[in-house]
């Protein structure tokens, strides 16, 4: 199995560990949890409390029996059934991929260098370094376009991460900057959202598009629709129609693209978003015992024609089917999405969420996302600390965890580097 999480983990859980040995590569030491990254981002929970270690995973009863192996895949070989990590190499029987997706840039050059991602927990917290360092920059600057320049805060993108992040940081313009930063005008911060469609969150219903514009609208969040950008220099952004704005904080949730791997030997042609394309029972197509999952693969059908959304649920159903299947070890059975609807929060008692036959907003939606998202956290450890840093933040807007933490110099050849995607 490569990739630990959510289709991953799902699968590793349900396979019959009696009849399978089951070997988990990843890139990290842990799972993390995307959805809540972008809390990390803004300085409302702490890493460690939407991370888990895999070890820590194994041990439970329903993991026991399965090895992990940390390393970045550099290589599949479908012929020899083996798979390279920058440590060893590995054989297989059958090859489960659930890596995932990284950043997709849409070849504009520069561009990742420049801008704030939230795909991973390190660049969460790389994200909040560079809001922090922002604000604190500001508070010692006169210089006003200087202090423009940094209190100006960019969100590239108006799917449900760029929705999330935007309403965040609306929030610390209304709420933090009066209290922490008595240097600071709040008026002076701007915080602005892009999105390149008619309309926010677009694979939601259009009345949850509107909430959400009316609930960041509330948060002196900047939204503007309808607007691609061309480039982005650290300094100016400029956008296609023309318009241009100088800030040092982009945060870019645009798009994403699988992760890319090596067939020896092998021609395999990825299919939209550089995904594997599978047939009905998740198998690659063109190889043999090779199977992905999650967002890392494109599984169409009927209803799908273009792909099953990317999002975790795809991925947990995936990964319990194709578990399944492994265990019955006889006659497949298709996988078939079942949607269970789909919900984004703006900030404080602000929500949207999409049931089948059902739409609702405000605090109720609220709750419900909340509640949903802290059941699906691993650890009772980390249900806890998260409920009372949400409870906290709630009663008082206030948080411990805005904090500078850079890593400092590491030793040659300890391990640690900053790959972030593999090759």
């Amino acid at each position: 199995m490569i990739g630990g999480g959510f289709g991953g983990l799902n699968f590793t859980k349900r396979i019959d560990k009696n009849r399978f040995d089951v070997t988990v590569i990843d890139r990290n030491n842990y799972h993390s949890f995307p959805p809540l990254f972008y809390q990390v981002a803004a300085g409302s929970l702490e890493p460690a409390s939407i991370s888990f270690p895999f070890r820590r995973e194994l041990r439970g009863r329903r993991m026991d029996g399965c090895r992990f192996m940390m390393g970045y895949v550099t290589e599949i070989d479908p012929r020899a059934k083996t798979v390279t990590t920058d440590y060893n190499t590995v054989s297989y029987d059958e090859l489960v991929i659930a890596a995932g997706t990284t950043n997709n840039f849409f070849g504009i050059k520069g561009l990742q260098e420049h801008v704030y991602t939230l795909k991973s927990t390190s660049e969460a917290i790389r994200c909040r370094n560079g809001i922090l360092s922002c604000l604190e920059r500001a508070a010692n600057v006169s210089d006003s376009d200087i202090r423009r320049r940094l209190l100006t805060f960019v969100v590239i993108g108006g799917g449900p991460a760029g929705v999330e992040i935007a309403g965040a940081l609306g929030e610390v313009k209304s709420f933090v900057i009066s209290r922490e930063y008595p240097d600071l005008d709040p008026d002076e911060v701007r915080v602005m959202l892009f999105e390149g469609s008619d309309r926010l969150l677009k694979a939601m219903a259009e009345k949850s598009s509107a909430d959400a514009l009316e609930a960041l609208t509330k948060l002196n969040v900047e939204v503007h629709t309808g607007t691609t950008m061309k480039n982005y220099d650290g300094r100016l952004i400029s956008f296609a129609d023309g318009f241009a704005i100088e800030a040092e904080t982009l945060v870019w949730t645009a798009g994403v693209t699988g992760v890319g791997f090596e067939f020896k030997e092998c021609d395999i042609s990825a299919g939209p978003g550089n995904r594997l394309v599978v047939d009905s029972y998740n198998r690659v197509e063109g190889l043999d015992h090779v199977y992905a999952i999650g967002d890392i693969c494109i599984h169409t059908d009927n209803r799908y024609p273009h792909g099953c959304p990317q999002v975790a649920q795809v991925a947990i159903q995936q990964g319990e089917k194709l578990a399944e299947n492994f265990n019955r070890g006889h006659e497949f059975e298709p996988f078939i999405y079942n949607d269970k609807g789909s919900m984004a929060t703006i900030g404080r008692n602000k929500a949207v969420v999409d049931l089948k036959y059902l739409h609702f907003k405000g605090w109720f939606a609220w709750i419900t996302w909340m509640i949903v998202h802290l059941m699906s956290l691993l650890g009772m450890r980390n249900k806890i600390i998260v409920l009372l840093n949400w409870t906290w933040s709630y009663f008082k807007h206030s948080s411990a965890l805005r904090l500078i933490l850079r890593p400092g110099c590491v030793p040659a050849g300890d391990g640690v580097c900053d790959k972030t995607i593999y090759k």
